[in-house]
């Protein structure tokens, strides 16, 4: 089944343009099913090792899926397990013509969680925030910090920019999506503008058009996990009430600009949602607010 799996995931990537996170995410999740069904010695090949995907049917689903609610993981975590294990089987279905357990299977219904939102106030202060003692790396800080929150951008797709991906005299930014393969072009404000353009003349390598914006200070393309660390360093330092994240100020982006009478199909082209309710749960955080300083002010609330 491994092996089976391990072919799903190329394929994630190569025929149907996933990006390789995604791709991670789908094997890490299907090997955790593979794990628990070795475990709970369902659906054992006969010869002893590994496990049949033939052998697999409903109720082995079924189990694994009770079996993460009883170990506390959230519906949504269970959801997303069950499309993983949908998909595969779905994959299994159309190449070789083998049958789909997963088919009927449906997912266990659960809220969704609104996203965290901080105030501007509060990521005002996360952006100015001091940062480290190297002047290079404030510089650089300060223009990611700008950046993730101009733009909405994902983590990924920020640090994946190149410098020929930046108009600066349209003041927008080319997003090269690596979910889908959906590009998109995202305005960019001045603060942001300003900060890069000063970050591009500290660069401590010098920058090339078909180069890396974010590098680290040996002139290596910046990672995921760099830019993580930085921003969780930051709201250490500023002590916010909320943890912020880069995903999170990804939310902040979106919420602020509904909260300013921007319309949700403009938010939903700069985010890169493919649908647009994914964009329409930033209303229900829009609307609890309302509801919140309506609890508060109104003498008959």
């Amino acid at each position: 089944m491994l092996d089976e799996i391990e072919r799903f995931s190329q394929v994630l990537v190569a025929a149907l343009g996933a990006s390789r996170n995604t791709a991670s995410s789908y094997r890490s999740d299907l090997q955790d099913f593979a794990r628990f069904l070795l475990e709970y010695g369902h659906a054992r090949s006969r010869a002893g090792s590994g496990i049949d995907p033939a052998r697999i049917h409903a109720d082995h689903i079924r189990a694994y899926l009770a079996h993460l609610l009883k170990r506390g993981a959230s519906r949504p975590t269970v959801q997303r397990r069950l499309f993983s294990i949908k998909a595969f089987f779905r994959y299994r279905e159309q190449v070789e013509g083998a049958p789909n357990p997963a088919a009927l299977i449906a997912a266990p219904k659960g809220g969704r969680k609104l996203p965290v939102v901080a105030k501007v106030q509060e990521v005002a202060r996360l952006i100015e925030a001091e940062g480290p003692a190297s002047t290079v790396a404030r510089l650089r800080d300060r223009a990611i910090m700008e950046l993730l929150y101009s733009t909405g951008l994902r983590v990924s797709e920020l640090v994946g920019l190149n410098w020929r991906d930046l108009d600066d005299d349209a003041e927008v930014v080319l997003v090269r999506s690596g979910k889908g393969n959906k590009d998109r072009i995202v305005p960019v404000g001045e603060p942001a503008m300003a900060a890069l353009e000063q970050w591009r003349r500290a660069m401590p390598v010098a920058w090339e058009m078909n180069g890396p914006i974010f590098t680290n200070l040996r002139g290596s393309r910046l990672s995921v996990r760099a830019v993580e660390k930085m921003v969780a360093c930051r709201v250490r330092q500023t002590e916010s009430r909320v943890a912020l994240t880069p995903h999170k100020l990804r939310h902040c982006f979106a919420t602020h600009l509904l909260d300013n009478g921007a319309d949700l199909r403009s938010i939903q082209e700069m985010l890169g949602h493919s649908s647009l309710s994914t964009t329409q749960r930033y209303t229900h955080v829009s609307v609890a607010r309302l509801k919140e300083v309506y609890q508060r002010a109104h003498p008959r609330a």
